[in-house]
C-alpha cells in the first residue's frame, strides 16, 4: 500500500521508515510561528518551564499582525512584552507593518516544501499551499515546542480533493474552496488532512493554493496540502535559494475518501451567516442582502492576485454610497507590489480604505469592527457570530470578485451583473 504525504513527512520527522494512519508520534518540528494575539500566553507558559529555546532548523518567529499598530494601551504593553522576550531569547520578531504571520514565512523562505510547521493560530494550515505539513496548535503547546523542538502528532487520514475542469469567468479559488466546504460540511474534515490534486491544480497559482489551504481548518482539518510542483518551485525561488524537500503521496496511497469538484460547473458562491458551510450560489439568493461593509483581506484573500482582481472589477467606478470598503494587504511586499502596479490607486479611487498589513478586521480586533445590526461581506474564512465584532452583526463570506461587486452595488450580487470595470 502506498503512503500519503502525511505519512511520509511525519515518518521523516519522527525518525521512522514508515508510519500508519492514526499512529501517535513524537516529531521534530522545523519551525514555530506566533502572533501578538497568541504570544503572551506562550511566553507565560514558556517562562514557567525555565528552559532555553530549542534548536530548530527554522527556529521561532513572532509577528505583530492582529493588534498592529496597537489600538490601545493594553495592546501596546503586550507588544513590549513580546519585544523584550524576543530580545532576551534572540527570537526573530517582525514588528508592526511587516505583515501576516500566515503569509510572510513563505516570502522570507522560512517555510518551504516538505517541512513541519506549527503555529499558535488555527489558520497555520495556509502554509500547506507550498507543500508543507503545517497545522495550528494552542499557545501552551507552542511553548512546549519552543522548549523542546518536538511535539506529539497523530498521523491524520487524508481526504483527496480532486479538481478537474476549468474555472468559468468570475469564478476564482475561493469559490472552489467554498464548494469543498459545502460538500464536506463544517465538521467533515475533523482531524483529517485535505490533499488537493487533479489536473486543474496546475492552473492554480501559489496564491490561490495558499487561499484554499487556509480554509482546510474551517471544516476541522489539521492540514490543507498541495504537493509542490514547478509552479511552487518558481514561486519559492523568487524569495530564497535555500534547499527544500518535495513530498508527494504515492499513486496507491490509502485515502479515506475522494471528493471531486468539477470547476467548469462552478459559479460565484457565498457562505451565508452564521455558518461557513451554509453555501449557496450568489445567483440563487432569494432575498436582497444589503451590506454595510466589504472586507478584502485575511490569510485567505489578501494577496496580490486578490487585490488585482478586485481592482479590475472596480476600475473607473465608485463604491456604493454608505458602504465601507476595507482593504488589508497580507504583507508589506504585497502592498508595495500593488502600489507599484497601480492596484492600490485603483482601489483608492474607487473609495477603498487601505489598511496596514495584518489581521485586525478578520479577527474582530480593530480597524473595521462591526456594530450591532450591521452586515459585512468578507473575503475571510469564518462567519460565526461575533467573529468580526458585535455578536449581533452578520458576516457573509465570498471571493474578492463577489466582494468587489457587492461594494459597487451595496448588496450581495452575482458579479456577472456588474461586469468588469474599465469596459
Amino acid at each position: 500500500m502506498g503512503e500519503t504525504f502525511a505519512q511520509k513527512i511525519l515518518a521523516q520527522k519522527s525518525g521512522r521508515k514508515r508510519v500508519e494512519n492514526d499512529q501517535f508520534l513524537r516529531c521534530k518540528v522545523d519551525g514555530v510561528l506566533a502572533n501578538d494575539a497568541t504570544a503572551k500566553l506562550m511566553i507565560e507558559s514558556f517562562n514557567k518551564m525555565n528552559r532555553e529555546v530549542a534548536d530548530m532548523p527554522e527556529g521561532c518567529t513572532i509577528y505583530f499582525d492582529h493588534f498592529a499598530p496597537a489600538p490601545n494601551q493594553d495592546a501596546a504593553a503586550n507588544h513590549n512584552l513580546v519585544r523584550d522576550f524576543c530580545r532576551k531569547h534572540k527570537i526573530k520578531l517582525y514588528d508592526v507593518g511587516r505583515g501576516s504571520h500566515l503569509h510572510v514565512p513563505v516570502e522570507i523562505g522560512q517555510c518551504r516544501p516538505g517541512m513541519l510547521f506549527v503555529g499558535a493560530d488555527s489558520h497555520t494550515t495556509v502554509l500547506g499551499g507550498v507543500g508543507a505539513f503545517a497545522t495550528g496548535v494552542g499557545s501552551t503547546e507552542l511553548a512546549s515546542v519552543l522548549a523542546t523542538g518536538e511535539l506529539w502528532f497523530r498521523v491524520p487520514r487524508v481526504v483527496k480533493v480532486e479538481l478537474k475542469g476549468e474555472m468559468p469567468e468570475y469564478v476564482v479559488a475561493k469559490d472552489i474552496m467554498l464548494e469543498v466546504v459545502r460538500q464536506l460540511t463544517i465538521s467533515g474534515g475533523r482531524y483529517k488532512a485535505l490533499e488537493f490534486t487533479g489536473e486543474a491544480v496546475k492552473n492554480l497559482s501559489v496564491e490561490s493554493r495558499l487561499a484554499m489551504a487556509s480554509m482546510a481548518v474551517d471544516i476541522g482539518a489539521k492540514v490543507g496540502f498541495f504537493a509542490a510542483d514547478r509552479i511552487t518551485e518558481e514561486y519559492i525561488r523568487e524569495y530564497t535559494d535555500r534547499p527544500f524537500n518535495i513530498v508527494t503521496s504515492d499513486p496507491g496511497a490509502n485515502y479515506e475518501r475522494t471528493v471531486t469538484v468539477d470547476l467548469s460547473s462552478l459559479e460565484p458562491l457565498v457562505a451565508l451567516h452564521p455558518s461557513i458551510d451554509n453555501v449557496q450560489p450568489v445567483s440563487g439568493l432569494t432575498e436582497t442582502i444589503e451590506i454595510n461593509e466589504v472586507y478584502l483581506g485575511s490569510c485567505t484573500n489578501g494577496r496580490l492576485e486578490d487585490l488585482e482582481t478586485a481592482a479590475e472589477m472596480l476600475q473607473g467606478r465608485r463604491i456604493c454610497p454608505g458602504v465601507r470598503l476595507i482593504v488589508a494587504p497580507q504583507s508589506k511586499i504585497i502592498y508595495e507590489k500593488a502600489l507599484a502596479e497601480g492596484i492600490i490607486q485603483k482601489l483608492s479611487e474607487a473609495g477603498a480604505v487601505i489598511l496596514p498589513s495584518g489581521c485586525g478586521p478578520c479577527s474582530g480586533t480593530h480597524l473595521g469592527v462591526m456594530a450591532p445590526g450591521e452586515k459585512v461581506l468578507s473575503t475571510g474564512s469564518r462567519n460565526s457570530p461575533g467573529r468580526m465584532g458585535s455578536g449581533q452583526s452578520q458576516i457573509f463570506v465570498a471571493s474578492p470578485v463577489t466582494a468587489a461587486a457587492a461594494a459597487l452595488e451595496g448588496r450581495i450580487v452575482d458579479p456577472k451583473q456588474t461586469g468588469w470595470g474599465g469596459k
